[in-house]
């Protein structure tokens, strides 16, 4: 292969591909970004790629940290790449008489769809279109060509109101009586051209710049510029992509779909990315270039014969339309999805009838999809079981295990359009991004309805529970960005008359308002007025398949966080292997039982304690019993009294006079003792395993409830559960030594008063830090350790967790956390804590069990960090199950 000349720098940043070259980036992604480096895949298997060169991710880094300049070595380097495409195009970049055009796109190392920014057409100006227009033999081409670069560059690289242009482009249509682009006539774009070009200078101050060199340097600038624009940040926070890894840039020579019937553009999957069929699946537009596609622009027209008819669309197929170029595509697609192993998402390009490959990268797929496709590739013995478990993002599979429509259930139809991402959702219209944004962090479920969908609108996008789109196809904006995140879209309902600015839509002679309820149905199609019945998810097909081969690897036990039996019976569905946290408190909270609790809480002395909690002693042990039954033998860990009491204190009049007429005691005796408890900082006050130490009735009642019910309960079906009783809170050998007294002398009367003994064992919530470095010393009595991450979090980081979404997402954003550490672990900090007192606990008592129990017990980056630290179960909220069952095993896939 040639090679770039040396250079006078150490650091090469430029890498040319295509027409027999390759420069030795060796498909690396890091250095290439994820498009350059399947660029330079396609082009070294022999498939039609146009010749390019790709500016590296080191060269944005150097970028940024230069201020937004180039190093002049840059220069010569591009200077090299652009002779490249030359020698292998025959075309000289601005010549006049026969020019070269190239595209400027960015890429990557993860694919960012729609989120960066793309110049087409670039190398145009008022001398190379009339070079362009004679090698063609076609003016409307070459002006069509032209007025699409002036209007992509006014925006992308100079910045300027994107609207204008589209408000010109429509009055040059209304003013033919025109509908259609591609029915503008040669003269009309070049009139449009003197339009497009005046607005530049009055928006702008400057002419728009026809040296091609400015034009190509100042497009380069825009897209590692890109990286950085307030979308591409929404979109990696959404997708833990850190902001270090900059983009690469591909400057590509162009080809057209825009030179007349035998000219095309499209995008395509080699398998159906909503369901997982294997199936090619994609769009197309004769007489097109890919924004018409993506944008949602013109109406795309369906890949396949059997696609059409499925839709009952007219436009014929490209099956049908291009029939031979068809046979190559599909050929193109069986030889890219052996080659990378996986599913391809494609764009490409017929110029005259010659085909041209664009781009290929690894499909974004709903999570069915990726369940299908992994389970089928594994089935056809393309990947191993172990690849297909590895291939699915466990944090996608939220999307299959909540409810969806009843098919049974009523609908009030409204409008039909294309079913762009699967599920349904219901919710509250809204019309812009930030509205939606608003609403959602308030509790509001909205469905975002818009025109089309812009890369600005990913924060709303993913506020919202559903997107809708007026325009738009099954690979547009608002269908692929849905897809990728999970949310349900309805995309290209022509029907749809939305006035943003009246905040409505009309449809079939029916106003709907903003704030008005609407249900969408990504997988057929359909929008309903009002809200639909929903039905719990089927978990078996592929996803039981998947999960049973993800059971065979994983090492990791997976408990459930749970306290109601609806949670119980949830998790026990998505194979919960037992409850590794069982809040106590919030049995406390019910109506019924809350006024028994506060009169235990406001009692003046023991007695008057003891009198509440007889009270609260038979519902406390109706809880358990349900508990034991629905887990049937499985490990159960019940955590006894934790919070603050100033939690369950009244503070309403109302609620005083209810404790008073409980208790016959005078209000304002009750508000004294109320004033009595108040805590400066109750989350580090009397709470936990401090108010067994106080108030020792509250755990002997608790403690009683739990064994009185596991005892009834082996009794009564012949399975006897296994309590585990937790004490929260611990910071000392000698409180969980006090405490775990009363337990076992409250167990032993219990078993005597039964005539049956149980097994059962009591251990702590890590939660503190001096429980942490002591737990060599509480280990001695303590039989199992659960750390409680969410306050493990807090007292090791000074943070309050409920207050902290005040500065933690700056904190993120300016790397001095990788990542909200109250979602993922925080493994340098309190990752080493709990690794430590691992190690210390396992000294003392080698057969220690260890667990977590926080809300990191469903993260997957913390499930690997609970692999590598040797746990022996995590424990995540019921409708996460699934997805720790699935991060637990890759994670002992890469422990390999």
């Amino acid at each position: 292969m040639a090679s770039l000349p040396v250079t006078d720098h150490d650091e090469r940043y430029v890498y040319r591909f295509g027409g027999g070259v390759s420069d030795g980036g060796n498909g690396d992604r890091n250095l290439l970004g994820g498009k350059g480096a399947n660029l330079d895949g396609m082009a070294s298997i022999g498939l039609p790629v146009p010749p390019g060169f790709t500016i590296s991710t080191a060269m944005c880094a150097r970028y940024y940290d230069e201020g937004g300049a180039f190093p002049d070595s840059l220069r010569g380097e591009v200077a090299n790449g652009l002779a490249h495409i030359e020698a292998v195009t025959g075309k000289r970049f601005g010549d006049a008489a026969d020019p070269l055009l190239v595209s400027v796109r960015s890429g990557a190392r993860i694919s960012m769809p729609g989120m960066m920014d793309t110049v087409l057409n670039l190398g145009l100006n008022d001398d190379t279109v009339a070079g362009l227009a004679a090698v063609s033999g076609d003016d409307r081409f070459a002006w069509d060509s032209y007025r699409r670069f002036i209007q992509m560059y006014a925006d992308v690289v100079l910045e300027l109101d994107h609207g204008a242009f589209e408000d010109a482009l429509e009055i040059a249509k209304e003013d033919k009586g025109l509908t259609l682009d591609t029915e503008l006539s040669a003269d009309d774009l070049r009139a449009l051209v003197t339009t497009y070009k005046g607005l530049v200078e009055e928006q702008w101050g400057k002419p728009f710049p026809l040296d091609v060199h400015d034009q190509l340097w100042g497009a380069i600038g825009a897209v590692f510029g890109s990286w950085q624009s307030d979308r591409a940040k929404v979109y990696r926070r959404l997708n833990d992509i850190p902001a270090g890894w900059g983009t690469a840039v591909n400057v590509q020579a162009m080809v057209f779909g825009n030179m007349g019937d035998t000219s095309a553009t499209g995008v395509a999957f080699t398998r159906d990315p909503s369901t997982g069929e294997r199936a090619y699946y994609g769009e197309f537009l004769i007489n097109a270039q890919g924004e018409d596609v993506v944008a949602g622009i013109r109406t795309p027209q369906y890949l396949t014969l059997a696609a059409r008819e499925k839709a009952g669309a007219r436009a014929a197929s490209m099956e049908e339309a291009l029939p031979d170029t068809y046979v190559e595509l599909a050929r193109v697609f069986d030889l890219l999805e052996t080659h990378y192993r996986d599913m391809q998402d494609i764009e490409f390009t017929v110029q005259q009838g010659k085909l041209w490959m664009l781009q290929t990268r690894s499909g974004k797929r709903t999570a069915k999809a990726a369940l299908k496709i992994a389970v089928d590739m594994a089935n056809e013995g393309l990947i191993t079981q172990d690849e297909a478990v590895a291939r699915v993002d466990p944090a996608a599979l939220d999307q299959l295990l909540h409810p969806t429509l009843d098919p049974k259930a009523p609908r009030d139809v409204i409008a039909k359009g294309l079913p762009a991402s699967p599920g349904a959702a219901s919710g509250k219209v809204v019309f812009d991004a930030d509205t939606a944004e608003k609403q959602a962090a308030a509790g509001v479920a909205v469905i975002l309805v818009r025109v089309e969908t812009s890369p600005e609108d990913i924060h709303g996008m993913h506020a919202a529970k559903g997107i809708l789109t007026a325009r738009g196809g099954m690979t547009s904006h608002a269908a692929v960005v849905a897809r990728g995140m999970g949310r349900p879209c309805v995309s290209g309902v022509g029907s749809l008359a939305i006035s943003a600015k009246d905040k409505l839509f009309r449809v079939a002679g029916r106003e709907v308002k903003e704030g008005d309820i609407v249900t969408i149905d990504g997988a057929t199609g359909e929008v309903m007025l009002g809200e639909v019945a929903t039905v719990q998810p089927e978990l078996a097909g592929d996803f039981g398949t998947l999960m049973a081969w993800a059971d065979e690897v994983r090492r990791l036990k997976v408990r459930t966080n749970a306290e109601t039996p609806l949670d119980c019976r949830t998790a026990r569905r998505f194979g919960a292997e037992g409850i590794g946290l069982c809040r106590t408190e919030h049995m406390f909270f019910d109506a019924a039982r809350i006024t028994a609790v506060r009169q235990m809480i406001l009692a003046e002395d023991e007695a008057g304690r003891r009198a509440a909690l007889a009270k609260l002693l038979p519902e406390q042990r109706s809880d358990f019993a349900e508990i034991f039954e629905i887990m049937a033998g499985l490990p159960v860990t019940i955590r006894l009294l934790d919070p603050p009491l100033h939690e369950f204190l009244p503070h309403e009049d109302a609620e005083f006079n209810e404790v008073a007429a409980a208790t016959g005691v005078a209000v304002d005796q009750l508000k004294r003792r109320a004033a009595e408890l108040h805590e400066f900082n109750p989350m580090l006050g009397h709470r936990g395993c401090r108010l067994g130490i106080t108030y020792p009735e509250i755990y002997e009642m608790q403690a009683r409830a739990i064994f009185e019910a596991a005892v009834d309960v082996a009794t009564r079906t012949g399975e006897a559960p296994i309590p585990e009783v937790m004490v929260p809170l611990v910071a000392t050998r000698r409180e969980l030594e006090i405490i775990k007294a009363l337990i076992d002398r409250t167990a032993a009367a219990v078993f005597a008063e039964k005539g049956r003994t149980l097994d059962y064992l009591v251990g702590t919530m890590i939660e503190l830090p001096r429980a942490a470095l002591k737990a060599g010393e509480i280990a001695e009595v303590g039989a199992f350790f659960s750390f409680g991450t969410n306050d493990l979090t807090q007292t090791a980081l000074g943070v309050s967790r409920d207050d902290a979404a005040r500065f933690l997402g700056t904190y993120v954003e300016q790397g001095i956390y990788p990542k909200d550490p109250f979602v993922s672990l925080d493994v340098e900090g309190v990752g080493e804590l709990i690794q430590l007192a691992a190690e210390r606990g396992r000294a003392t008592r080698p057969d220690i069990k260890l667990g977590i129990c926080g809300e990191h017990g469903g993260d997957p980056a913390s499930i690997a960090f609970c692999e590598a630290t040797g746990l022996d179960y995590v424990s995540a909220s019921p409708y996460r199950v699934p997805i720790a069952r699935l991060a637990a095993a890759q994670a002992a896939l890469k422990a390999k």
